[in-house]
């Protein structure tokens, strides 16, 4: 087998059409094998090979005999001092941390612990069983593809309408999609997918972790896997999970279903986890980073390194202190940018990225990075605002640039909609983007994604139908799981025949999704809340991989009239202007006009006093936006001006007689739905008087005067881009 010296970069495996460039960082290792396997059912290695050059910490080689679907993983030598941060192992096999492609899974067994396991626990004595028989293994892979005209769809902030899902349990019982690659980044990327995503019309799928995971040995035991994969093993390889092919065919396909989805107009976030890896914490198998350099990647309790520092609960913390650490984030961030054209990241637990040192600094080093960098600082960078750490809940604290999942948004409309008393005031902060958060540093309503639910705790008609969430599936005796779901009901717990009890839930849902695409900023549709799934009360399914998360398309009538409702109100929060403003309302009156460009309004019609946002008792209330506020221009420098809205809402279980502000002679308002009967009755114009709103209702009204309703309406355009 020839060797020359090669390169320290890039890091990882690296085909240049004429052999392969291998690099691996190691900071404290005293050498470094590279070893070659022949298939993936090898029990050993065919090749043992001492990379022979050591350069900034890097040890390379080039092979100039290897080609693209070459499996391979290292053995790397160095102190076993657990006690000093060390952890090497040599009987162990590591995988590639820039690993392109998996060529073979994890195989579970004692022999994947670099120390002796026992009834105790952790023996800080050397685990000298080899593990090459079940290691997980890398794929050398020909990162070619065609991608045509290929470019990304590149969607205005303000514009965004997010379908959150998972590859796998979106397609995989959808009929219209080819068997073979149900479950597939094929199967997300086909016609039928593409087809539900233009029908709901949503612009960006948000996708759950692909980098590939592992599945947690608990739960292969039990014949459960991680289905949601927040437990990631390799940070450049697309789960094999969701690929009909091996090694190279992983990468392409997922290539594929991004230029599917683009050339549908339709962008592509990933959800990444780069707060800790699979490892776990000190009672964790060794995979990758930890027999590599455990001391250099991992944060490890200052007085005793033995311990990791745990800000994710789940083990360990990436040690973002360390700039090779940096490095490997900023490649694989790049990576999933340049070769497989993503449009923006979700990161999991953000916070976490933040620790400098204990607490959390908006100005740490990540950011920073983020912030330079050419390539990154233009897509779309989304955090999840919170971990589990002193401090974490970091929620309106991002720099400018970041989107947030804003936890506020959700908790506040859930107790709105549930009735609690005092919430009205802080539900039209949120209806207006969260200017309280986002405004005092030069923020815009688009930094805030709002949501009420997302993969982690109830699916909307869960969220209606429960009281209590019912984790047993689990087989954790329902002690997972967030037990603050601020959920309601509607008077049965789960499952029921009693027609006023469904009719509530399907108001109350229509009330949830009308709030969501009533409200600036950017929303985001949890997949399979308008199909009305249910997880049957599980809000915690992180390891149900079956029909609990898998989405069901075999809709009854109720399900399907959800679904239209659904589709109306993104189609309404699409076209008007006025409801996805890029900047914040002032409340002052517009240019020539003594209205402003929001009126707040009680049930008389008259302007919210500063009494009435403060009576615990209220729950009702409507808001004028008017469109006239000139708000921006379309990309032929054509002024946008949208209809002016009237929104009442109504969170008490009674009617109300809500007066409807006075109007012009030759204008009157038309009603866009009522979320109390679905589909509305026949609009009826209305200059005066007042609507009777329902008991937990919403009505949405359109201002049309008699000049422009005799116009001739103008054809629409394709999409809004």
């Amino acid at each position: 087998m020839r060797i020359w010296p090669g390169r320290p970069y890039p890091l990882g495996a690296t085909w240049d059409g004429g052999g392969v460039n291998f690099s691996l960082f190691s900071e404290h290792a005293t050498s470094v094998e590279l070893c070659l396997f022949d298939a993936p059912d090898s029990q050993q290695e065919s090749h043992r090979v001492r990379l022979p050059e050591r350069t900034d910490l890097a040890w390379h080689g080039y092979l100039p005999d290897i080609y693209p679907g070459q499996l391979y993983g290292y053995r790397v030598h160095g102190p076993y001092e657990p006690e000093q941060g060390h952890r090497f192992n040599p009987h162990k096999i590591v995988l590639d941390p820039y690993a392109k492609a998996i060529g073979r899974d994890l195989g579970w067994g004692d022999e994947m612990f670099g120390y002796r396991v026992g009834d105790d626990g952790e023996d800080l004595s050397m685990d000298d069983r080899d593990n090459a028989a079940i290691a997980p293994l890398a794929a050398v892979i020909d990162t070619a593809f065609t991608w045509g005209d290929d470019s990304p769809p590149a969607i205005p902030r303000h514009k965004m309408v997010i379908y959150e899902t998972h590859v796998k349990g979106f397609s995989l019982l959808h009929p219209d999609v080819p068997e073979k690659i149900r479950g597939t980044y094929l199967g997300l990327g086909s016609e039928a997918a593409i087809a539900h995503f233009r029908r709901l019309g949503v612009n960006a799928v948000e996708l759950m972790p692909v980098h590939h995971r592992v599945d947690d040995r608990h739960l292969v035991e039990v014949g459960l896997n991680n289905f949601w994969g927040y437990n990631t093993l390799a940070f450049f390889a697309p789960d094999t999970r969701y690929a009909t092919g091996a090694g190279s065919e992983s990468a392409h396909e997922f290539k594929w279903m991004v230029h599917s989805l683009h050339a549908a107009g339709i962008e592509v976030i990933l959800d990444v986890v780069y707060n800790h890896t699979a490892e776990g914490n000190q009672l964790g198998p060794t995979l990758s980073l930890r027999g590599i350099d455990n001391a250099s990647y991992y944060r490890l309790v200052h007085d005793q390194p033995r311990y990791y520092m745990d800000y994710t609960g789940c083990g360990n913390t990436l040690n973002m202190q360390h700039p090779r650490v940096l490095q490997l984030i900023m490649d694989s961030l790049r990576y999933w940018v340049l070769e497989m054209h993503v449009d923006g990241f979700r990161f999991d637990l953000a916070s976490a990225l933040a620790r400098e040192l204990h607490e959390v600094d908006k100005l740490g080093a990540f950011f920073d990075i983020i912030h330079q960098d050419p390539v990154l600082s233009q897509v779309k960078l989304i955090a999840e605002p919170w971990d589990l750490g002193e401090g974490g809940y970091q929620v309106g604290n991002f720099p400018v640039g970041w989107n947030e999942w804003n936890g506020k948004y959700r908790d506040t409309i859930r107790s709105y909609w549930r009735g609690d008393s005092g919430t009205v005031s802080e539900f039209a902060t949120r209806l207006c983007g969260s200017s309280d958060l986002y405004e005092p540093s030069n923020r815009r309503p688009y930094a805030s994604v709002n949501f009420v639910t997302a993969h982690d705790g109830f699916s909307l008609q869960d969220l209606v139908s429960y009281n209590d969430k019912h984790n047993e599936a689990n087989g954790e005796e329902n002690r997972d799981g967030d037990s603050h779901n601020q959920s309601w009901n509607c008077g049965a717990e789960g499952p029921t025949d009693d027609p006023e009890i469904l009719q509530l839930r399907e108001r109350q849902k229509r009330n949830f999704m009308a709030t969501l695409f009533l409200s600036q900023g950017i929303p985001m549709l949890r997949g399979g809340d308008e199909l009305s799934h249910t997880q049957q009360g599980n809000n915690n399914a992180y390891c149900q991989d079956n029909e609990l998360s898998w989405l069901h398309w075999d809709l009854d009538e109720r399900q399907q009239k959800f679904l239209d409702f659904v589709g109306r109100v993104v189609e309404l929060k699409r076209s008007e202007p006025v409801l996805h403003r890029p900047k914040f309302f002032q409340g002052r009156p517009i240019r020539g006009t003594d209205l402003k460009d929001i009126h707040w309004l009680d049930p008389s019609g008259d302007e919210m006093s500063d009494e009435g946002w403060d009576e615990g008792f209220v729950r009702s209330l409507g808001v004028r936006l008017n469109g006239n506020a000139i708000q921006e221009t379309d990309e032929q420098g054509r002024t946008l001006v949208g209809n002016t809205l009237l929104l009442l809402f109504n969170a008490d279980a009674n009617e109300i007689a809500f007066t409807l502000p006075s109007l012009d002679v030759g204008e009157y308002w038309v009603l866009e739905f009522d979320t109390f009967t679905d589909p509305p009755e026949v609009p009826q114009p209305s200059s005066e008087g007042s609507y009777l709103l329902q008991g937990r209702s919403i009505a949405a009204f359109r201002l049309v005067s008699y000049e422009s309703a005799a116009e001739p309406e103008a054809e629409a355009e394709p999409d809004d881009r």
